[in-house]
């Protein structure tokens, strides 16, 4: 019986779980547990997913979330190598960029414990970026590093990685698209609920660090929403960090007066609405890839992307949060491009069984 763990704590990480948790489950001689650290823990950010996904509940929940990077991190390595401790899996399973990622990679690590690290590879380098230290030392430190991309075995090569340990398996997320999304169009009621059914609209997420602790990009990025805001709606789920800096900078109201706010939503809703609207604007790394499974372009508000694959086929562009007449013509070039309907640099939607067969060392 092989026993695998795999540790998560944040929204992207439950959307790729959830795939080679069901690759796992249909194994033979796999003992399959789950860790949630806590570190997305409202309910409308972690338990609707595991509701939605099919995702069994956590055999471990550790509730720690918040805080600086160092203290969350710190604490998750605590409490993940007691675990560890006390089950001793053959295999920990860790995904993407998160600090619930680099803390279940090191304990597991300095325990002997192999670490399969799906997503590997990404680099955006920016080392001002927590993800990208994250990301890398996670690598570095794993027996499986799952590149979702070749752009990914790139780089994990000219980091000196052994070859043996990099496997091109393509992307988990586009698994979950192609099994999910088909059931979230059908059973969401998201865009009636927000009169949104027959109508153009924009789809806006804004979370991530560099913009958010950034009172000027932050104040640029709404200030761009708001005037797409003139031409149709712009709908925005308003990530808790989001709230908390615009409420420290003078109120929520301020800042996105005629955008549509609502609370942080499930898969479901959230895949519903990116499949129906015309455009995306994100600063999420998951959420690019989303976009462009679901045939939408994204305008990303950020200076660099993980996902270079996307700018190359003209489905997305890089619009880190500046002047709005720069800003304007930034997104003008995005739309009237032309888009690559033809490359597949994810992958053909198998990565989760890939994954599970290379593990379980029955590859082919």
């Amino acid at each position: 019986m092989t026993h695998i763990l795999t540790c998560v704590g944040a929204r992207p990480q439950f959307i790729k779980a959830a795939p080679v948790g069901t690759a796992l489950a249909a194994r033979e001689g796999v003992r399959h547990t789950l860790l949630h650290t806590g570190q997305h823990y409202d309910a409308n950010m972690s338990d609707v997913f595991f509701e939605e996904l099919g995702i069994a509940a956590p055999d471990h929940h550790l509730g720690i979330g918040g805080g600086p990077h160092g203290a969350m991190t710190g604490r998750q390595l605590e409490a993940i190598e007691a675990v560890l401790e006390q089950d001793r899996p053959d295999v920990l399973l860790v995904y993407g960029d998160t600090n619930s990622t680099l803390a279940g990679a090191l304990a597991a690590a300095k325990m002997g414990i192999p670490v399969a690290h799906v997503e590997a590879g990404l680099r955006s380098h920016n080392r001002a970026m927590p993800e990208e230290i994250n990301r890398v030392l996670t690598d570095h430190v794993s027996t499986w590093c799952f590149a979702p991309t070749q752009d990914a075995v790139r780089h994990l090569a000219a980091e000196g990685i052994k070859e043996a340990s990099v496997h091109l398996v393509g992307d988990v997320m586009y698994d979950a698209a192609l099994t999910f999304g088909p059931r979230a169009r059908a059973t969401s009621s998201i865009l009636a609920d927000l009169g949104l059914e027959g109508h153009d609209f924009v789809l806006a997420t804004l979370h991530r660090q560099e913009n958010t602790d950034d009172p000027e990009r932050l104040s640029a990025a709404f200030a761009f929403l708001r005037d797409l805001a003139s031409e149709g709606p712009v709908i925005l789920p308003l990530h808790p960090r989001t709230r908390a800096r615009l409420e420290a900078m003078g109120g929520v109201e301020r800042y996105s007066k005629g955008l549509t706010l609502t609370e942080p939503m499930g898969y479901f809703d959230i895949t519903a609405l990116l499949s129906a609207a015309r455009l995306l604007v994100s600063d999420s790394g998951g959420m690019q890839k989303e976009a462009y499974f679901h045939g939408r372009p994204v305008a990303i508000l950020r200076t660099e992307t993980e996902w270079v694959e996307l700018i190359e086929m003209g489905w997305a562009c890089l619009l880190p949060p500046a002047p709005l007449a720069e800003m304007r013509r930034g997104l003008a070039a995005l739309e009237g491009g032309e888009r690559d309907h033809v490359s597949a640099p994810f992958g053909s939607g198998n990565a989760a069984d890939r994954i599970v067969e290379i593990i379980l060392g029955r590859a082919a």
